[in-house]
């Protein structure tokens, strides 16, 4: 959420900021600066109130014992005319800060000054590529087919049980899940992130704090009941541990890492590629998030970069980093690496990473700071990076290490596995 503060100083440079998105916010924020005032005059009207009271409360008691009865009555009079003004302003104050809540939440965040203009994901920058494509001496089989062929996922049982996106994973093919998911949290530890097993359902608050509500409210799976929502990644949790937190000093990184089920409704996506697993309901990831100080994001960022560089590498992937435009990033992104791998039998490129900087964002919202060397409050700057969500990274296994007789498992997988090939 953007801070009020920088909206009051500084909205020109926003609304051009923002512009970046596609988005003319010009109407919203002056919407915004209105509500604001009237909330804090109204504010300062029900403090001087409270004032006039607590000054009224000594008066009274002073005359009663004066005996000046009548003076003291009136007094009293006053007061009573005084809160039904309070009640009243009290009303108006919460119901001017409920509207700029609200106002403030269907605002994005700013992109960074290195994020370009762009409509959508034809606007994005490739900025990094490694590796070359394949060449085959056969035909080579889409992950569908290779995981019927070999018994390693079922895609139709999964409908069977439950519905399309919501896949089987058998034999080999869950061991070569479970590997994976080994070999990315190790990695991670290596990193310096500690290990969470989080939860998979949060409240509504958790939802706000890290900007998927309201923005992606149609897309989580909700439980009317209980008020929670199955998480759409790790990040969600994650973040949350430090929603209401002020850390000590200014002296911190903060990595954590967890691995967890995801579940995305998807909605809207019908019609486009969502064959095997392009696209899921419920996806396996390792996601790492970053607790950083303002001073060292950039730095940090780079470093999550390097990490899922170095994890697609070992599995020897083709890759490639996108830096998205203004318009394909995230609600509460202000700037995003993309990572890619090549599918050699579908002949595209599959997302499977994105490492983004929030900035104040995410810490405004979850009232997440840090106490400076001079003892004030400071928002902390939150980061998260998906390394990495495993549905195209297998199917890009699959694909791309497949031979006549069978697929390789990459050398680094080895040792979670406990076999070299799948055949």
């Amino acid at each position: 959420m953007l801070e009020i503060t920088r909206i009051r100083t500084d909205k020109n440079a926003l609304i051009e900021g923002l512009k970046k998105r596609n988005i003319d916010a010009t109407e919203t924020i002056e919407k915004i600066i209105s509500t604001d005032l009237n909330w804090r005059n109204n504010k300062t009207d029900l403090e001087n109130i409270a004032a006039e009271l607590n000054q009224l409360a000594k008066e009274i008691g002073d005359l009663f014992k004066q005996g000046k009865q009548q003076e003291a009555n009136d007094a009293k009079n006053k007061t009573a005319a005084l809160k039904v003004s309070e009640a009243k302003l009290k009303l108006a104050v919460d119901e001017f800060e409920k509207e700029l809540t609200q106002l403030l939440y269907t605002l994005p965040t700013v992109p960074n000054e290195l994020v370009k203009s762009g409509k959508d994901e034809k606007d994005n920058e490739i900025i990094f590529e490694s590796g070359t494509k394949r060449n085959y001496t056969f035909q080579p089989l889409p992950h569908w087919d290779l995981a019927k062929k070999y018994e390693l996922i079922d895609f139709e049982l999964g409908v069977k049980v439950t519905g399309a996106g919501f896949p089987f994973y058998r034999g080999k093919g869950a061991k070569l899940q479970r590997a994976l998911i080994s070999f990315f949290l190790e990695e991670a530890e290596k990193a310096g992130y500690e290990e969470f097993i989080p939860p998979l359902v949060v409240n509504e608050a958790s939802g706000y704090g890290t900007g998927q509500l309201p923005d992606k409210e149609g897309q989580m799976y909700y439980c009317p009941e209980d008020g929670f929502y199955l998480i759409p990644t790790a990040e969600v949790p994650l973040t949350n541990i430090y929603r209401d937190v002020i850390i000590p000093s200014d002296d911190f990184s903060i990595k954590l890492t967890g691995y967890t089920p995801c579940f995305r409704r998807e909605a809207g996506s019908y019609g486009k590629d969502v064959r095997g697993l392009n696209r899921l309901h419920q996806f396996d990831k390792v996601e790492i998030v970053r607790i950083e100080h303002p001073d060292n994001t950039a730095k940090a960022l780079e470093e999550m970069i390097d990490h899922v560089k170095g994890l697609l590498e070992k599995l020897g992937l083709q890759y490639r980093i996108l830096r998205l435009c203004g318009g394909d990033t995230g609600f509460a992104s202000a700037m995003t690496y993309d990572f890619e791998v090549y599918s050699a039998a579908q002949e595209k490129w599959l997302e499977v990473s994105s490492c983004s900087r929030f900035d104040t964002f995410q810490s405004n919202r979850l009232k997440l700071r840090f106490k400076t060397q001079d003892k004030k409050n400071q928002l902390c700057h939150t980061l998260n990076g998906s390394a990495l969500a495993l549905p195209r990274i297998v199917a890009a296994l699959l694909e791309n290490h497949q031979t006549t007789e069978g697929i390789i498992v990459p050398e680094a997988l080895r040792k979670y596995t406990g076999f070299d090939t799948i055949n």
